[in-house]
């Protein structure tokens, strides 16, 4: 049986642009639903791919990479005819009649049909003098300004990547200060009412977190605060971000927020609909959803499940799960953090147990409708808050009155099957 969005018919080839998760899988997923045409593959970084998430939760203790060839059991060398992880793209030119030519420091690659899985790229500020982390490199780099004694580290950003940092960097015994333009912590997350509930785990990790107090300057020797005052520092950490790597692409296709849309099947969308044998997937893409709008890429169970999907599609497969959830998970300052769905900022925050106990998990509702979950030190609920998602369209679940549930597993028992 095909699937109504079949993409076209099976290429004549494929080219992978990236090195990482979603390029991995992408590749994978076509040798494991028979694709048996030639497949290249162009990264920049010059490794083999791993997992970034270690890069920050485990800064420390694990220094080399994660490979995914020995997580997720992908060999990228045998699963495709050629792997060139040191030839970064620098270009693309679309093809009248599909696919598209990738233009690289040496020459150019054609392809009937090209993947873009370039992910993202850690947000700098020009002028600074600062670490960012986003890569192995950057992790390398980190370490060996923070070894050989406690040295002091000032992050400028309290999101998710700045609170793993500021929480391994101080249980090693280093002088920590995180410094944030917003109110509090994880606000453009998580809202400012779900953000100011890890305030207190600063102080009792051991950091200094001081919240808005925007940053004008950072120098060899510290940070200089809007408001003037100045932090000294070894090294200064900015924190603040992630952004497509779409630079290389300039105008040749249309983006949207700096991302590449594509539709439900991971195709490119140009102005007037999807553009012949291009696909883009992971944290380079901004996937169209009927769950949740406009989903950003920059979650890991995207990168990991997308390209199935891509795949399926592209050989006209048929797709039957629910769409992907956004999904994050995150170890800081002593607590498990995990998150499904994509609130919006004007969503109610129903917080369920108490912030100051032994765990406790926030819901995102739109009338009825749940857009999102976050459990805190709750291992047992986490399973319950993915089957919370693990269907078409958003979940119902009553939240109002004298019968507001006390924790997930009482919500889940009384919620009706959408």
């Amino acid at each position: 049986m095909t699937d109504p969005l079949r993409v076209l018919a099976p290429a004549a080839d494929v080219l992978v642009v990236g090195g990482g998760l979603a390029a991995l899988r992408t590749v994978a997923a076509l040798r494991e639903h028979g694709y048996d045409g030639p497949v290249r593959v162009l990264g920049a970084e010059g490794l083999a791919p791993y997992d970034r998430p270690p890069l920050s939760k485990h800064l420390l203790d694990r220094t080399s990479p994660t490979w995914l060839a020995d997580d997720l059991g992908h060999d990228l060398d045998a699963l495709a005819d050629e792997v060139h992880l040191a030839r970064p793209a620098r270009g693309l030119r679309l093809r009248p009649g599909g696919g598209a030519t990738v233009l690289t420091d040496d020459g150019e690659v054609t392809s009937s049909c090209v993947v873009l899985a370039t992910g993202a790229r850690a947000v700098s500020v020009p002028g600074w003098r600062a670490a960012t982390l986003h890569t192995a490199a950057d992790a390398d780099a980190l370490r060996a300004v923070l070894a050989g004694g406690p040295r002091r580290l000032v992050v400028v950003g309290a999101g998710w990547i700045g609170a793993e940092v500021a929480g391994v960097t101080a249980a090693a015994g280093h002088d920590v200060v995180v410094v944030e333009a917003r109110s509090t912590p994880l606000a453009a997350a998580l809202g400012e009412q779900v953000g100011a509930l890890t305030t207190p785990w600063y102080a009792a990790a051991g950091v200094e977190l001081r919240t808005s107090a925007p940053v004008a300057a950072v120098d060899g020797t510290g940070v200089g605060l809007a408001d003037g005052t100045r932090l000294s520092a070894d090294t200064v950490l900015v924190a603040v971000g992630a952004r497509p790597a779409t630079a290389w692409l300039a105008d040749a296709v249309p983006l949207r927020a700096g991302a590449v849309p594509v539709d439900e099947s991971y195709r490119v969308l140009g102005t007037s609909g999807p553009l012949p044998g291009l696909l883009a997937v992971g944290d380079v893409a901004v996937r169209r959803s009927a769950r949740h709008g406009w989903v950003p890429g920059g979650h890991w169970d995207e990168a990991l499940h997308g390209p199935d999907v891509l795949v399926r599609r592209l050989l006209g497969l048929t797709v039957d799960e629910p769409e992907t959830v956004p999904y994050v998970f995150s170890t800081q300052l002593g607590h498990d953090l995990t998150m499904f769905g994509l609130p919006a900022r004007d969503d109610v925050v129903t917080v369920l147990g108490d912030p100051t106990g032994s765990g406790w998990t926030a819901l995102w509702t739109r009338g009825d409708s749940v857009t999102g979950a976050l459990v805190v030190d709750r291992p047992r609920d986490v399973g319950a808050a993915r089957r919370l998602f693990a269907r078409d369209g958003l979940p119902h679940v009553a939240l109002r009155g004298p019968d507001v549930p006390e924790d997930l597993r009482t919500l889940l028992r009384a919620s009706p099957a959408t």
